[in-house]
């Protein structure tokens, strides 16, 4: 029986409590006064780790972050108006990289709803096109009920954002209303005969390809997939940006879809006969433009989301059945691997291998970027958690280091800058005893860096490389292939990046070129937090970029 609330509790703490029984232990904040109930709530609960942030993107970026590592949702409450808007770019970021997130607003009092009061928005028609779900608070006997309906909309199907707006006299007021007990969500089995059928298809290909999406990123999922990939000796390919799901140096690795597959991969993967497309919305990006699987392709499709299945796609089975238990319900007793089969296998790791082969070169404006990835790769503990920021710099990071299992890689799928910092801090805040290591541009940086700040201060052993080359390096490189010479608006003039950097109070590294490579690598190794600067160089990514004499002569 649900049990009768206490006499004067607030809406404010039933709101925190109801989150609480379903597993939320922390939210990142900016303070605002339209939520004070709430953070009065947060003030008498020991059990509640309230993380107070420099900027409301940046706690919605940790948020995302916190929630790609424990599965629940990550939960972050800011201000109406300013503080909604600032937020924002975090909640696409949810939606664009499937995770659960809970943003809390607090809005207008309620006598002022719609009446255009100082800061307020209606949320609906602001989040609506990119949250699951928003809901607002009008009575303080909502708030349970809106909170448990927050938590399931966020995390059932295919996660995403939600908002919940609660106007401060409301998150104030006595709240009668009970806890709702906690619930599963529902999950989608496979129908009839699915699992039978599915495994008959794999039997029967000679060059098939597992594409593996956000549905193996779950406790035991990873090992799930190479069990399942293994036993029926399927060659794996990642969806975008999800390279620690699959061990990059196995023999079935076939590669990630990503931004510019090389041809030869892209030839390959047209040749498949069938494509085992599990735990994926199959969008732009993994179906490189919607071109790939093939109409010709056999193609097995599973999403949570029916919405995504037949929507481009026409597929031989559609099922809502969630990824790991579907692969555990087709067996891992396969098949042994026919000739045809490993043949199939070895040329997709070949091209795989080929294109992942780091040769960095040398440059006189700065350090080639891959040397970092490389070393990055070398000193990363087998549970090293790594986050990146959007930017050209990140790119070696998908296709030149091998991802083992274990380890985490935390990239925002929407493409976001601003997200590095503030991830890597939350990472570190949830696992402080695993090598966390954020890689950010110039770029980035001084868009939410001062999160480095939270991390200083929790005590947090934070590594952040900075990767400086005073120049939006991804735009720069379209400008040069479509309007070569015309540079425009891509050019940054940076302050003193290493004075800042050691404003902190971590220890500081300045990698001027190859020879200090040494020193990071020792800092990386080294316990406490760490910034590193590394002059990076712009030729290494442009069209054409030319290396050092010395280089061309001795390649010659």
């Amino acid at each position: 029986m649900t049990a009768t609330p206490p006499p004067h509790r607030t809406a404010a703490e039933a709101l925190l409590e109801t989150l609480m029984q379903r597993g939320a232990d922390r939210a990142f904040c900016v303070p605002g006064e339209s939520y004070i109930a709430l953070l009065d709530a947060i003030h008498g609960e020991s059990g509640f780790d309230l993380v107070t942030c420099r900027h409301e993107g940046g706690a919605g970026f940790m948020a995302v972050a916190d929630a790609r590592l424990t599965g629940r949702p990550g939960i972050a409450l800011v201000s109406r108006g300013p503080g909604a808007c600032n937020a924002s770019i975090a909640v696409h970021t949810a939606e664009q990289d499937a995770v659960p997130m809970i943003l809390i607003i607090g809005q207008v009092e309620g006598r002022d709803l719609r009446r255009n009061a100082f800061q307020e928005i209606d949320y609906k028609s602001m989040f609506g096109g990119i949250a699951k779900w928003v809901g607002e608070i009008k009575h303080p006997d909502e708030a349970p009920e809106f909170a448990a309906r927050a938590w399931t909309m966020a995390t059932s199907g295919v996660p995403g954002p939600v908002i919940l707006s609660a106007p401060e006299d409301v998150l104030a007021a006595v709240c009668d209303a009970p806890i709702p007990p906690v619930h599963s969500n529902a999950v989608a089995g496979l129908a009839a005969g699915e699992a039978a059928r599915i495994a008959e298809l794999i039997r029967s290909a000679e060059r098939p390809i597992l594409l593996a999406g956000r549905e193996f990123d779950v406790p035991d999922g990873r090992e799930a997939l190479l069990r399942f990939a293994e036993a029926w000796a399927l060659p794996v390919a990642v969806s975008f940006r999800r390279q620690d799901i699959f061990p990059n140096d196995h023999d079935l690795y076939a590669g990630d879809l990503g931004l510019r597959n090389p041809d030869q991969q892209r030839d390959a993967f047209h040749d498949a006969d069938l494509i085992l497309a599990l735990g994926t919305r199959l969008t732009d990006i993994t179906t490189q433009g919607y071109s790939w699987p093939a109409p010709t392709q056999t193609l097995v499709h599973s999403c949570a989301d029916p919405r995504f299945l037949g929507w481009h796609f026409p597929a031989t089975v559609a099922t809502t059945a969630a990824a790991v238990p579907l692969v555990e319900a087709i067996g891992s007793e396969g098949q042994p691997a026919t000739p045809e089969r490993t043949a199939w296998a070895r040329r997709l790791r070949e091209i795989q291998q080929t294109d992942s082969q780091a040769n960095p070169r040398s440059f006189s404006d700065g350090v080639d970027f891959v040397r970092v990835a490389q070393l990055v790769e070398q000193v990363a503990p087998a549970d090293a958690i790594v986050t990146l920021d959007a930017g050209t710099f990140a790119a070696p990071f998908y296709r030149k280091v091998r991802w083992r299992l274990g380890q985490r890689l935390i990239a925002p799928i929407s493409g976001a800058m601003g997200f590095g910092v503030p991830a890597a801090v939350a990472a570190a805040l949830r696992h402080p005893g695993r090598t966390v290591i954020g890689l950010v541009g110039d770029g980035g940086v001084l868009m939410t860096g001062n999160e480095m700040a939270v991390g200083m201060a929790r005590g947090l052993p934070v590594k952040i490389i900075i990767s400086e080359n005073n120049a939006y390096g991804s735009i720069r490189i379209h400008q040069e292939r479509d309007h070569p010479g015309r540079v425009s608006g891509t050019d940054l003039v940076n302050p003193d990046l290493a004075k800042w950097a050691s404003s902190f109070g971590a220890q500081m590294v300045l990698v001027d070129d190859v020879d200090d490579l040494e020193q990071l690598a020792a800092a990386l190794r080294a316990p406490g937090p760490m910034i590193a600067l590394v002059r990076t160089s712009l030729e290494a990514v442009l069209p054409g970029g030319k290396p050092q004499l010395s280089e061309v002569e001795s390649c010659a």
